[in-house]
């Protein structure tokens, strides 16, 4: 570096600073870091939204002004940010996004411990990554100082709907009639949905990022749904009927996860709701789940009772382990017989189609289950231990799976 270009750099970093002593204004602070950075940027809050940003006179790129025009950025790039492990950690990353030119440095904007939201950064020619560490954390710092300062404003209004419903999905509201007073004003006033959805995005960010933007489908396809990204998913409401076609269709073409929740009778009750459903959506992103990609919370009940028990072989009795091991040893299917002989209320028919297989078959094993393996199935007042027990080996060996299949098996005896 010439000195005429380090006394610039050096007047450009002690205007940022003089700015941040001087005013109270992100943006202005956006531009004069940008100046210094020599780059485009986007700073983003904690929801994703475009606070402020620096876009030098002749720069064009198509996510940038989109991002610009919107205020937010989409829920692909928000996935980025959601499932970068450097992110996580507090560090920068870097990363290419498929449609633009340009590389661009993320980075986290933490403040007194807070993350207050991400800067993102256009590397227009390829200098960034030779910016010194001194002068990214002096960036930063002030940019995330600033936005605390913000932030930490007594009495802030909520300034969208969306900051209302995320601050309700985290636990922020103390009453009801507080939620309702704040959300008053706004269409959550009188909104009624039947439910919501939550999509993953982690395999839709790997293999469709900049192809086509999820926030334009699902405005098509649910356009009142009021889509929104929460913590890496895509939040959206349902009404009525949901339109299980209408998202099996998405989920296979972009390669999507998505878990319908139960029934809404008071937005209040948000934060319970969500936290069953996105559970529910980390079971369908484990290595062992093979059921499809849309689901609802009500089909997996069932495994997210057992996943929660996973690992407890001390609440199963003796008998249904040597069960279990006598089915490993011989690969043998009295666990599965045993299983859809109490579901089935212990219906021998009923059984038998459940499984598949004869009538004499399944009597010689309950037979055997009972005989051999000293299992008291004429004792109800045990069936929902053995039941349990049952269940979680199963679990264990076949995962969540086996119970959404066991599912409609059942429904289809019914039918």
């Amino acid at each position: 570096m010439d000195m005429e270009q380090a006394t610039w750099k050096s007047g450009s970093a002690d205007a940022l600073l003089a700015e941040f002593f001087a005013h109270d204004d992100l943006k202005a602070l956006a531009a004069d870091a940008g100046a210094l950075l020599e780059c485009p940027l986007l700073v983003l809050d904690d929801t994703f939204h475009v606070t402020a940003h620096h876009r030098p006179l002749g720069f064009t790129d198509p996510f940038f002004q989109d991002a610009v025009r919107q205020g937010e950025i989409t829920y692909e790039a928000g996935a980025i940010i959601s499932q970068s492990e450097a992110l996580s950690a507090g560090r920068a990353d870097y990363v290419k996004l498929e449609g633009s030119d340009y590389r661009r440095r993320f980075s986290p904007l933490i403040s007194s411990g807070v993350r207050l939201g991400y800067l993102i950064c256009v590397d227009t020619d390829g200098h960034l990554q030779n910016i010194p560490p001194e002068t990214w954390n002096m960036v930063e710092q002030i940019l995330a100082k600033q936005a605390f300062i913000e932030v930490s404003r007594q009495d802030k209004p909520f300034e969208t709907t969306e900051d209302i419903l995320m601050h309700l999905l985290d636990g922020g509201f103390s009453s009801a009639p507080y939620f309702r007073l704040q959300a008053s004003g706004t269409y959550l006033a009188d909104f009624h949905p039947t439910g919501f959805a939550l999509i993953e995005l982690t395999t839709y960010h790997n293999e469709y990022l900049g192809k086509r933007h999820l926030k334009d489908e699902l405005g098509v396809i649910f356009p009142q749904s009021h889509s929104f990204l929460y913590r890496g998913d895509v939040f959206l409401f349902l009404h009525g009927n949901a339109d299980f076609n209408g998202f099996s269709a998405l989920a296979e073409e972009f390669q999507l996860k998505v878990v319908m929740s139960d029934g809404i009778n008071d937005l209040f009750n948000l934060p319970a709701l969500y936290r069953t459903a996105h559970e529910a959506l980390e079971l369908m992103t484990d290595r062992r789940f093979h059921s499809g990609n849309v689901c609802t919370v009500a089909q997996l009940r069932t495994p997210l009772l057992l996943k929660k028990l996973e690992g407890r072989s001390d609440l199963i009795a003796k008998e249904i382990r040597v069960l279990a091991a006598h089915d490993k040893e011989k690969d043998t299917q009295y666990c599965e017989t045993l299983y859809y002989y109490l579901t089935c209320c212990r219906s021998l028919k009923k059984t038998c189609d459940a499984l598949v297989t004869h009538r004499n078959t399944v009597l010689y094993r309950i037979r055997r289950i009972k005989d051999d393996f000293a299992i008291p199935l004429d004792e109800p007042a045990i069936h929902a231990d053995l039941l349990l027990g049952v269940s979680l080996l199963l679990f264990e060996k076949k995962g969540p799976d086996f119970f959404l299949h066991a599912i409609n098996k059942t429904e289809r005896e019914e039918q």
